[in-house]
């Protein structure tokens, strides 16, 4: 940790940063790449990677949402400066992740870290089972200690098709990875009351409890002359981010080692949540997804479910409804009570076929490796949770 990230500790209004369990760093393509020599920053990395390195180390799952494959592959493509076309973009995209990913992986290694590159499109997010996808390899990447480095996959996304903003694409995977904290680093401390450039006597806003109508006006509406695209975007990720049940917090990220400034409680803007990514992922399958289908379940599977289990196959006596993996499903008890609404872990045709059947003769049934839970305990919300 730097001189100046000792300076302070944080404010008592704001959670210190040892309690987070899963934390997603994102880093802009401004801080990652020096434009005029066309390559990293290689020291300013390195003292963010042992930032990153020290989370790890106190047990926390740590996730990258990484600009600048784009601003690598222009220079070795030797593409002009200014705004691309879109082909001439894909390409310097399609030569730069390469690049990128093998930096982020020399770089986290030196800290004895392995990274994981995934690439992720808009319907990545937003379709509920490519979603799932997604979400299951985080998962397991994490759970095998890997750090996740993931970008927007520039080489097939158009312009109609993509995020566009690695801000909103961080605060949809740190939902997706149930994330209790997102940290935008970014060329500003964070978000002041008026335009700092324009204003002298702007003042830093250190901690937003809510995403109001007022906050989203300091940065400028959409259509306004006075919107600033770069601050307005980070305000679209903490609505989404705090919705999901992460807090937010935008800092300076032009210093060495910036992450451990905000543990020392450096100027940064929290914006926070009064949910848990659990809670929030709960309310959103219990109370916002249309159910496709139900599973009956007969005593053991309702006991192992309730005890907090996922709901294996051999525990479904019987299944309605025609559903597709990923869809909404009620399950219900012998009686016909719902204990609770789960996400569906396969198709309905495969389920049938696998309908009371041991986890050992899934994969025969259906060939090849396969996932063991027709609902996962990840993907449940018993009756009663998620509600209100």
């Amino acid at each position: 940790m730097t001189a100046s990230a000792a300076s302070a500790p944080p404010p008592a209004s704001v959670p210190a940063l040892e309690g987070f369990r899963r934390v997603v760093v994102k880093v802009g393509s401004s801080l990652l790449v020096d434009r005029a020599q066309g390559c990293v920053k290689a020291q300013w990395l390195a003292s963010l990677v042992e930032d990153l390195a020290a989370l790890h180390r106190r047990g926390a799952d740590v996730l990258v949402v990484s600009s600048g494959a784009v601003a690598l592959g222009r220079t070795v493509l030797g593409l002009p400066d200014g705004a691309l076309k879109l082909e001439d973009s894909q390409a310097a995209a399609a030569v730069g992740q390469i690049a990128l990913a093998r930096i982020w992986a020399e770089t986290l290694a030196g800290s004895s870290l392995t990274a994981g590159q995934i690439l992720v499109t808009f319907a990545d997010t937003e379709q509920r089972r490519r979603y799932l996808n997604a979400r299951a390899t985080i998962a397991r990447l994490l759970d095998l200690r890997a750090v996740p480095v993931i970008n927007e996959n520039d080489t097939v996304a158009t312009s109609e098709l993509r995020y566009g903003d690695n801000d909103r694409l961080a605060a949809r995977v740190a939902t997706m990875a149930s994330a209790d904290l997102l940290i935008l680093l970014s060329d500003v401390p964070g978000l002041y009351d008026a335009p700092p450039a324009d204003n002298p006597g702007a003042r830093l806003i250190p901690v937003v409890p809510r995403v109001t109508a007022e906050i989203e006006a300091m940065a400028g509406g959409a259509a306004s002359h006075l919107s600033r695209g770069g601050m307005r975007t980070k305000i679209e990720a903490g609505k989404i981010a705090t919705t999901g049940g992460a807090h937010m917090v935008i800092a300076d990220g032009r210093i060495d080692h910036p992450v451990a400034r905000v543990a020392a409680g450096g100027p940064c803007t929290w914006f926070l949540t009064g949910s848990s990514p659990v809670t929030s992922r709960k309310k959103w399958i219990a109370g916002s997804l249309e159910p496709r289908g139900a599973l009956h379940l007969d005593a053991g599977a309702e006991r192992a479910i309730l005890a907090g289990a996922s709901l294996l196959p051999a525990g479904v006596t019987r299944i309605e409804g025609d559903f597709t993996r990923g869809d909404c499903l009620i399950m219900r008890n012998e009686q016909g009570g719902e204990i609770g609404r789960g996400l569906a872990g396969f198709d309905a045709g495969d389920a049938a076929r696998i309908l009371g059947r041991s986890s050992q003769d899934v994969e025969a049934i259906l060939g090849g490796p396969q996932r063991a839970a027709l609902i996962h305990r990840d993907d449940m919300a018993l009756a009663g949770e998620g509600r209100g």
